[in-house]
């Protein structure tokens, strides 16, 4: 069983020598790491997968409510935690064997999880649980620090915010400002499908690399979150949200200040194989320096330390594609740029696409970040993010090698056969591989991603055809509560997103 990331904290407060303290117990713990990673026969096993799916609790007129805690409670299921507000919920899906079909074994417990949150919301709350990047229904009164989950870690992370920088803090999209925010609450408008591959630490930082550059297009036919409070932002406005959703990417930050807590890397990853830990622990401050009563870190039955102090360092630097150790004796890596939703199988494409490119890169002979300067992924990153399967996204030509732009639909298309081949070489049926690929042309082609539906359901829905109507806010904030409840309902109904009809009047086009 895979250990989570984000763990509790047994104090809210702290003082400079807890921080020397943590830090100290950080660089011996990564000493330890480097250690272990050398020793033979670690991480040494078939590979597996695991996912993490977030969620929101919607109730009367599609508004979030405050019940995570009431639904965990009631459902005594050790795979639901709590996330940062008191609407989210996060479900641990049970990692299993790369080979198979894997990707379908985690899309049935994702729907059985839905479903039986949703059936209890239901009868006690008469509320449902939403697998949707970013809900459009949400005000910014559901953002503040009284929307915070009473659990000693988020308190502690919302003194740390505070610690670091006291003021109230812009959130911005198409140079917009959305938000003034006050709390890391804002974290709380976003849901991800987080999904863990176990890398044998010999090929570790190949992998991770490869993973970086597969994150782009894998992105540009995966976004489900374009209407944060309800105004149009990004394709994946998650990714620009949750970048500034801790309150440290602002303008004119002087010398010396820390450096965001979230991002896509500055570069490669280079050197010895916890090079990844080292980036973390070497380059940010410290924000829970919660230590580990006693000191030791004795190995377990595993024979693996728990290195308590690094794993919950690494739980508060939140890039994209993060480096994970875990204590049953592994390294993975955990990709964290995917929405929620739509649907299971959606999710399941959207990953299926991802590893299979990613396994593809990693098996080509060559290390992606010893051929390509890294401001190509980054570019694609952020492109796709902004503007989906419109966006221009740079790959290397298969006669030059030299990187090209392709438009994204195009370029996902051609994709498909790598990711397929990456898939079929680890050990997927090759039936699983084709019916999730298939279903991801299918999206390609149409053009109707989720957050392409979202978007042209509520324009149809507004019956204005306009991006923005913000002097009826009256007609909005219904036509927000009606596309947000078509959506739950189609997507109960589990047919994949570039299935769904949308409403009448519509004036839908592939983009």
């Amino acid at each position: 069983m895979e250990v989570s990331m984000g763990r509790a904290v047994a104090q809210l407060a702290f003082d400079d020598e807890d921080y020397v303290l943590f830090r100290v117990r950080l660089l011996q713990q990564l000493r330890t790491l480097a250690d272990l990673t050398d020793r033979p026969g670690f991480g040494a096993r078939p590979p597996t997968l695991g996912a993490e799916l977030e969620m929101t609790l919607v109730g009367d007129h599609c508004r979030p409510v405050p019940l995570n805690a009431a639904v965990r409670d009631a459902l005594r299921d050790d795979r639901l935690t709590l996330e940062v507000t008191r609407h989210n919920l996060e479900v641990n899906l049970t990692p299993v064997a790369l080979a198979g079909r894997p990707f379908t074994a985690l899309a049935e417990e994702a729907t059985q999880m839905l479903a039986r949150v949703t059936a209890l919301a239901r009868v006690n709350h008469g509320a449902q649980a939403v697998s949707i990047g970013t809900l459009p229904t949400l005000t910014p009164a559901d953002l503040t620090d009284d929307a915070l989950t009473p659990s000693p870690r988020y308190h502690a992370l919302e003194r740390a915010r505070v610690r670091r920088s006291p003021a109230s803090f812009p959130l911005r999209m198409r140079g917009q400002e959305f938000l003034r925010a006050q709390s890391v609450a804002v974290q709380g408008a976003v849901c991800s499908w987080q999904v863990h591959l176990t890398v044998p630490p010999d090929r570790f930082n190949r992998t991770f690399n490869a993973a970086q550059f597969a994150t782009g297009p894998a992105l540009a036919a995966a976004g489900n979150s374009p209407l944060p409070l309800g105004r149009h932002g990004w394709q994946e406005s998650r990714i620009a949200w949750y970048e500034q959703g801790f309150g440290d990417r602002r303008p004119g930050r002087g010398r010396g200040a820390p450096r965001p807590r979230v991002g896509f890397g500055r570069d490669w990853l280079r050197g010895s194989r916890s090079a990844g830990f080292e980036e973390a622990v070497r380059r940010y401050d410290v924000l829970l320096p919660d230590i580990t009563p006693g000191g030791d870190n004795r190995e377990n039955t595993s024979g693996c330390p728990p290195l308590e102090e690094l794993r919950l360092h690494l739980s508060t630097v939140w890039s994209w594609n993060r480096p994970v150790y875990d204590p049953v004796g592994h390294l993975r890596i955990e990709f964290r740029a995917l929405a929620a939703g739509p649907t299971p199988l959606d999710m399941a494409a959207n990953a299926a696409f991802l590893i299979g490119l990613t396994l593809s890169l990693t098996s080509e002979g060559h290390d992606v970040g010893a051929t390509l300067p890294f401001a190509y992924a980054r570019s694609n990153f952020y492109r796709a993010a902004r503007d989906g399967l419109s966006s221009s996204l740079w790959w290397p030509s298969s006669t030059s090698g030299a990187p090209r732009e392709h438009r994204a639909a195009d370029l996902v298309r051609q994709l498909l056969p790598k990711a397929r081949s990456g898939l079929v070489s680890a050990g997927v049926n090759a039936a699983e591989a084709d019916g999730l690929l298939d279903l991801l042309r299918h999206r390609v082609t149409t053009g109707r991603t989720g957050a392409q539906w979202q978007e042209r359901a509520l324009e149809a829905l507004d019956g204005l055809g306009t991006p923005t109507r913000l002097d009826r806010p009256d007609r909005r904030t219904s036509a927000l509560c009606e596309l947000t409840d078509r959506y739950a309902q189609l997507a109960e109904r589990q047919a994949p997103v570039h299935t769904w009809p949308l409403p009448p009047h519509s004036s839908w086009s592939p983009r």
